[in-house]
Parts: C-alpha cells; structure tokens; sequence
C-alpha cells in the first residue's frame, strides 16, 4: 500500500480537478441507433460506450478545446472537435471496416488497427454477439493465425506463431490488466477463471513477442480482455444456454451455461457492478488406448504402456528383477492398469463470480476502483500426466488508481488446488494398495518359471505369470478399489497417496504514465513493474517441503512515438521502446522494439518492425520436484537441486553381484552432474556398444531470448480489405526438458559400474530443464481479407503459414513442442440482419496435420475441418437476442493433442438479454 500512495504522489501532477461534460448519440447512415459504439477522446484512454438507444454521456477532466472519437466495429471511425463544456455532439457512423476500429494494446494508447506499429487481432461486440462458437472464448479461434488446443470443455489453450503445450507459458493473458495465470501452474488455465460473455467489452491479442512493453511472460503473444466500466455501461444484462454435447465415447449428454451481469452508477462519482457465471457439462471422454513409443503397441503385448491407461507406467526388467536367473528372459514387463474412465467422473464445470467498486472523487476522469474475482471448477488438465482439476479455486484482487494519463495498480493472485489429483499416479496407487511393484514383479517371475520348467512356450508362460500376479487385483467399481482409490486421492504424499496440495500466491504491482499532455513533440510513456512469488504446495509439487519459495522480479521501460505529415498523401509513425527486466536469479535484460508504419492516401498502411524478447524460466522450470511415475521432473534452480532426494530401491543383481545396498539415497543433482542423456542409453540398449553412451548432464536453466522481424500491410481495396503479415524469428537459449538418466551406482563415463546400473535397471529417469545449444528458428505469415458480397453479406477469410527450423536428429533430448500445423485456413459467412432482425453466421476452419510433441506423449495429428452455424433473430421490444447454434456442426470428431478426448460436437440455445 506504500508503493501504491508513493507513486499515486508522483504522478499527482497529472491530476486535473475540471470537468468538462459532453453527450449525443451515435447513428448509421439510416438513423438507426448503434449500441455499444465505442467514443474517446484521442489521444487518451478516456471515453465511453453508447447505450441500447444509441445515447453516451462522457465527463473527462480536460478542458476544450480536444477531439472526440466515435467508432465500432464495421463502421468508419468519425472525429469531431469539442469546443465548449455540455457540448451536445452526434455522430453518424458510415459503413466501414474492421481496420477502422479501435485498439490499445499495441502501442499503450489508443490507435486505429489500420496505424497499429504490430500485428494486432480483435474480438468486439460485433463479434462475441455473432460468433457460432459455444462460447466468446473458443470463438477467437476465429482470428487469423489463432491457435486453441482443447484440452477440456472448460479449459481450453490459446496460442499464436507455435512452440507451447497445454503449459503455454510464453503467453500472456490479461484482465482488465491482471495477469490470471494461475500461480501453481504458471500460464493462464483458458477462460476458467475470466470473463463471463455479456461484461466484455473487447478482446485484443497481439501474437509474437510484445516484452517491449509488457514483461517477460509476454514471449510468444498477449491475450487483452477488458470489460464494462459500470460508469459507462450500466442496468441488467445476461445469458442462458442450453444444449447438449456429443462424441461418440461419452454419448449426448446436457451442457448448459449461464452468465449474469448487474451494474448501476449511483452517481457522478460511485459505481459498481457484480458478475456470476456457470457452465456445466461432460468433458470430452479420453480412449486413447494405443502403447506410447518404445512400450507394447496393445494391451496384449509384456510391456504395454497405453495413453488413457494408468498403473502401467511401472514396469521392470523380469531377468534383473530376479536376480539374473537364466530361466528368466531379458524383457520388460508392465504392470496392468485401469483406463481413465474408471479414475474420473468427467464433469466438467465453471463458476466464477466478480464485483467491483469504483469511485470517482471528482467526477472526472480520475478513477479508484477495486476489483475481485474468484473462481472454481472441474476440468482435465494434461501435462506430464493427466490431472484431474477437482474443485480447483483461484482468486484475485485489485486496487487501481488511474486517469486519462496514467494508472497505478496492485494485486494478488491465490490458488487452492481443491480436490485436484493426478489421474497417473492414482491408477499406480491403486495397484500398490493392492499388491506392491516388489510382490507383484516376483509373483509374475514364480509362475513363470514355474510354467517353464512344467513345458509351457514362452508366451504360455508369460500369460500364466499374469494371470497368477493378477490374481485378487481389485476391480473397478468394486469396495477395495472404490477404498483405495478414495484413499489415495485424499492423500497429498506422493509417496502413497495422489492428491495435489496447493495454496501458492503472487503479488504484482505496475504503473504507465503517458506525458503526451504535457508537450507536443512526441508521445512519451514510461512505467514498470513488479512481482514477488510465493510458492507453496507443501511439496507436491514444487520443493517447498520446509516452507514456502519466495522470489522476486521487476521491469521498467519507456516508449516514445512520433508521426510525421510526409505530405499531403503519405504519413510516417515511427515507435521506439525498450524495456530493462530482472530477475533476482539471473542477469538483467533489455528488450527494445522499433517499428514503422507508413499511411498512403489513408487507404494502405505499410508496417515493419524489430524487436527482442526473453522469457524467465518458469516456477515450474525452477522448483519443480515431482514423481510423474515413469520419469521425475526436476526444476534447476541451484539450491532446488539437493532438495529433492529419494530412496530407490536396488536390484537383486546389484544387491548380490555388486554388493550394494537395498536402497540408495539420490538427490536431484544427480540429474545434473551424473547422467545420461536417454536416448543414447536406449542406442546403448540396442548395439550394448559403450561408445554409444553420451553424457548428459545438462546446464541449469536460464533466461531465454527471441529476435524477431515482421513485416505487414493493412489496405482497403476497393470492396475489398487486407491485413497481411510475415515475420521472422530467431531463438537463444532456447529454454527446454531433456530426459536423462542417472544410474544408482557408478559415474558416468567409467565404462563399468554405472553400465552395469543400467544393465540392473538400477537408475533414475529425469526430465530437466535447461537450454538448447541448437539453432531454433521459425517463420511464417497470414491473410486475411474481407469483402461485402451480395449486397451486404459479410465475407472474411485467412490463411496462415507458420514453420519451425529446428535440427531434430542433431538434437534428439531436446524438444521444442513447435505443435502448431504448417498451414490454416478459416472462412466465415454471415449477415448480421438478412431480413429484419434475423442475423447468421458460418465459420469453418481447416487444420493442416501437424506432430504433437509434449511431456505426456508424442505423435502425429491427423488433419480436421470443422463447421460452427448460428441463426439468431433480436426482439427489440425486450432488448432480446435468441440464437440456435452448433459447434462443429458436421460431428466430424478431431484432437489437437496426443492423449485428449476426441472433440465432438455442441448443439446449443441461448437467450441473452440487454447485452450492449
């Protein structure tokens, strides 16, 4: 609170105390009123929106003479100069585009999309009402060069330009300037924890790095929601939808969704508003039940490691395990395990609630305002395994001072794992509570050799051994199982039990100033950040077994624009900035951006830019200590390293033949400065030559960074609108997980005792994190274009081309997770009024194949199209909109991921009502 009041008497000096009050109402060239249209006065963040009736009253602190600016989405923008106080000033909005439109985050001040320095994609009114998607949210997969990963029905992962996973930490989303990702897991879990449909006022996503002004998060793209200020927007509005969800391995079940919205300015200087949404329905059924790379390819084969299968992680080599017995062949065996629809019920479900207070003391433009927001839910998360998210919590809360000129703002973002557990290590649990990996393993070696030496074949034998060690398992559904699998769910040692343990925080405050009142050279910002992290899941996730993990960070950075008149026809905008961030663990950096745009005859805009980006290595890269069963992830913190330790049991080989002891104490810096890389331990495996045997032991991890290169062109054609781009990028340190293997016994390279541990199975799998040496670079572009035809029919298409160069076999322990298809094309269809109040959409998407390459499994991704339809029809009289939708339409079932649920089809009605 002292940081807030020492920078709220800083930037006092830009407080002004008079008022000046203007109002009208904003039309289309028929005299219809055009609700929700945006009007602000350039140059500031100032401004309002109009009501149902198209009217607006706007009181801002500065004195006339200013410009003011009315705009919406397929409209032209129209300016207009206010020269005295209670001002009546109309505006008539002539057919446009979306290039007319209105955005903020490219540059911190608003700009028209048309003279943006960098990509900028955005989601209005227009489109959030029109959207055939179930939901906004899922609707901006609509936006050229746009990816969304479906995770679950409720949680859903945007990603721009490649390289993420469900894990997206290299983008950023923001809330009305809150980042809301979620503290345990360090990148935002979709709309789970957001916005509900009828408070947002507009989406902008700035895809490709954007730390020049917005941090070391904001690597790879920047998702901007803002809501409705209560002072502009007020009264009741709301939604109801109703529907059902299909695939064809949950069935038709009941999908409904709902979201309300209450606001009312009390006066001239307080308002405040509240907000509640719920979603429920069934996820999305995951049956993926083929054997992972280098396991069994079907439940019949001695080492079947499936998808959707859990338990089967744990294996072990049958002859080691027996001590070297001859009788005993030199294969490996897995434990059999229980598919994921016996350990989840599949409800998928959001509630979500925020209010806000805001107070204007002067009523002008000078605003307090605090906002909180919590939310729960059920969803699937898929990481390294399968996580059950079960009553999961997340809050926030903020207090922000601000004016035309700047904003000073504090918050706190908490989580509470709730009931969350890991779907793996729970079928593990389970098969332990029953017979443990020791008694299990010799029970299948007794009956096999027993059965060898009675004349049964080999593979006799081996289905004797099974059914004999299988003997007594408890079944699904069954009071031993239902026992244990309470039991282990409800227990957060990951020794014996699976249940995640979480209650991690982090604190964030940020400032902007804009000095553009103050001189008219040049538009000037300045401003800066900080965050303090408090890791604290008791040890089940990270290494905080003693206590919670602080640690810190903070950014400062400035902005500099300028536009110069060429002539008559050509205008010059020219940005700089650069911003300096820190991290208490590693050396500074700075990112600067330049870019350029040129306006010609005001109808084409031709941009370039350059800018560097870096990313922090996440909480998870640094403190990370977790059993996902068939590998550890360790994070590579320096002191994080002899935190983890565990005790591994030793092989009856090693035991008799190399006399060591049962069990062996490894801490996770083993990982580090012991190992090998795994796939030169799997060559080994397969030629038993030595010389095949790399070191592994990979560096710690450290910041990594981005140079990129972009160029585009915005113009209007005739009837027709463009908005292309291609860009370039070049990555360093190019942070990712390696697998290594670290033997019990031994030191890597002796050429005898730690490949004899190898031999025994007596070592350790890790997952690290660390660096690339190699060269990664990627590249691409988009179009997108849109046309009026018919008449008034509304025409828009993209085509978005993204590639990764990157040496794989080079590299073979590093993976990239690029996930994104080599190309995409989206089209959409629609009228908003084809007779009177009767409006449609189309939109279909078709994906290129693309390699899926993650922590829970790797492999291809067959190519899908799909098909969402609206029909809507608005009944003015009760402010009223009903819509009849379908989210892929056509049933055609697709996956964006190795290991989801196969993503069916929604079928939908809906009732929202005084949603401006």
């Amino acid at each position: 609170m002292k940081s807030i009041l020492s920078l709220l008497l800083l930037f006092y000096c830009g407080l002004t105390f008079s008022q000046t009050t203007i109002s009208g109402i904003v039309t289309d060239e028929n005299s219809q009123p055009i609700p929700g249209a945006n009007v602000i006065i350039v140059g500031t963040s100032s401004g309002t929106v109009t009501d149902f009736d198209g009217n607006y009253f706007l009181t801002v602190s500065q004195e006339p003479p200013f410009t003011l600016q009315a705009s919406n989405i397929g409209f032209s923008t129209e300016s207009q100069d206010v020269t005295a106080n209670n001002q009546e000033i109309n505006f008539i909005l002539k057919e446009g585009t979306s290039l007319d439109e209105v955005v903020i985050s490219a540059s911190r001040t608003p700009e028209r999309i048309f003279e943006s320095p960098v990509t900028v994609e955005r989601f209005g009114l227009k489109e959030i009402k029109n959207t055939a998607s179930a939901d906004f949210y899922n609707g901006l997969e609509n936006l050229k060069g746009v990816d969304i990963n479906t995770n679950s029905l409720t949680f859903n992962s945007i990603n721009t330009r490649g390289f993420a996973t469900f894990a997206n930490t290299r983008f950023m989303q923001l809330v009305d300037g809150m980042d809301n990702s979620t503290p345990a897991l360090n990148f935002p879990i979709g709309n789970l924890v957001g916005m509900i449909e009828t408070d947002v006022q507009s989406v902008e996503l700035l895809p490709g790095a954007a730390s020049a002004l917005y941090g070391a998060n904001a690597f790879n793209g920047i998702l901007f929601m803002r809501s409705k200020n209560p002072f502009d927007v007020q009264g009741i509005s709301g939604y109801y939808k109703q529907g059902i969800t299909s695939q064809d391995a949950a069935g038709d079940n009941t999908y409904r969704d709902l979201g309300i919205r209450i606001a009312h300015k009390f006066s001239d200087k307080f308002a405040a508003k509240v907000n509640f949404g719920w979603l429920k329905g069934t996820d999305w059924v995951a049956n993926n039940y083929q054997g992972k790379p280098g396991t069994g390819n079907t439940r019949a084969s001695l080492n079947y490691d499936g998808y959707n299968i859990y338990g089967d992680e744990v294996s072990a080599n049958i002859r080691a395990a027996s001590g070297g017995l001859g009788i005993i062949p030199d294969v490996v065996v897995s434990r059999t395990g229980y598919e994921e629809s016996d350990l989840t019920d599949y409800n998928a479900e959001s509630v979500k609630a925020d209010w806000g207070l805001y107070y204007r003391p002067w009523a002008n433009d000078f605003e307090i305002a605090y906002v909180g927001k919590v939310g729960t839910g059920s969803t699937i998360y898929q990481g390294s395994n399968r996580y059950s998210i079960d009553g999961f919590f997340q809050q926030q809360h903020k207090i922000e001072l601000r004016n035309d000129n700047f904003f000073v703002r504090g918050y706190v973002v908490a989580d509470k794992a709730g009931d969350s557990y890991d779907m793996t290590v729970t079928g593990i649990q389970i098969n332990r509570a029953w017979k443990s990996d020791e008694a299990w393993f010799g029970d299948y070696i007794n009956a096999f050799a027993g059965a060898t030496l009675g004349g049964a074949t080999e593979d006799e034998s081996h289905a004797i051994a099974r059914a004999t060690a299988e003997t007594g398992r408890f079944e699904p559904g069954s009071s031993q199982f239902n026992e244990a699998f309470n039991r282990s769910i409800n227990d957060p040692e990951l020794a014996t039990g699976s249940k995640f343990q979480d209650e991690s925080k982090y604190y964030h405050g940020d400032a902007n100033y804009n000095f553009s009142h103050l001189w008219d050279v040049a538009e000037v910002q300045a401003g800066g950040s900080f965050r303090q992290y408090d890791l604290n899941s008791s040890g089940t996730i990270y290494t905080d077994y003693d206590g919670s993990i602080p640690y810190s960070e903070y950014g400062i950075y400035a902005q500099i624009q300028k536009q110069f008149d060429l002539n008559e026809s050509l205008e010059l905008k020219l940005t700089g900035s650069a911003r300096y961030d820190k991290s208490e663990f590693f050396d500074g950096f700075v990112s600067p951006r330049i870019s350029a745009g040129l306006t010609v005859n005001q109808h084409h805009n031709i941009r370039a830019s350059f800018q560097t980006g870096f990313r922090n290595p996440t909480t998870q890269d640094l403190f990370i200590g977790l059993d996902a069963g068939p590998y550890v992830l360790l994070g590579s913190a320096a002191d994080n390293l002899d935190r983890y330790s565990d005790d591994y049991p030793v092989s009856a080989a090693g035991q008799i033949g190399l006399g060591q002891p049962a069990s062996i104490t490894q801490t996770g810096a083993a990982a580090y400065t012991n190992s090998y890389s795994r796939s030169s331990v799997e060559n080994f495996a397969n030629s038993t030559n030595p010389a095949d045997l790399e070191i592994g032991n990979p560096d710690l991890v450290k910041p990594e960074q981005v140079t990129s290169f972009e160029v585009g062109y915005r113009g209007k054609l005739d009837i027709i609108t463009v908005d292309l781009s291609v860009y370039y990028n070049k990555y360093q340190d190019f942070i990712s997980n390696e697998y290594v293997i670290a033997p019990l016994y031994g030191t890597v390279g002796d050429n005898s005792l730690s490949l004899a541990a190898l031999a025994n199975d007596d070592y350790q799998v890790y997952q690290t994190y660390t660096n690339s040496p190699a060269d990664v670079k990627s590249y691409g572009g988009s179009i997108g274009v849109a046309l009026k035809v018919f008449g008034d029919f509304d025409l828009d298409g993209s085509y978005t081309y993204a590639k990764q160069d990157f040496d794989q076999a080079a590299y073979p322990d590093f993976r990239t997770s690029f996930n994104t298809p080599e190309h995409k094309v989206k089209a959409s269809f629609g009228h908003t009024e084809v007779v009177k109040n009767l409006g449609f959409n189309v939109a279909w998407k078709w994906s290129d194949s693309y390699y899926w390459e993650a922590t829970f499994g790797d492999g291809d991704i067959p190519s899908y199209h799909t098909l969402d339809a609206q029909v809507n029809y608005r009944v003015p009289k009760i402010k009223s909109t009903f819509k009849l939708g379908a989210s892929n339409a056509l049933g055609q079932e697709y996956y964006t991921a190795i290991g989801t649920g196969s993503i069916g089809s929604i079928y939908y009605a809906s009732w929202t009502i005084n949603n401006l």
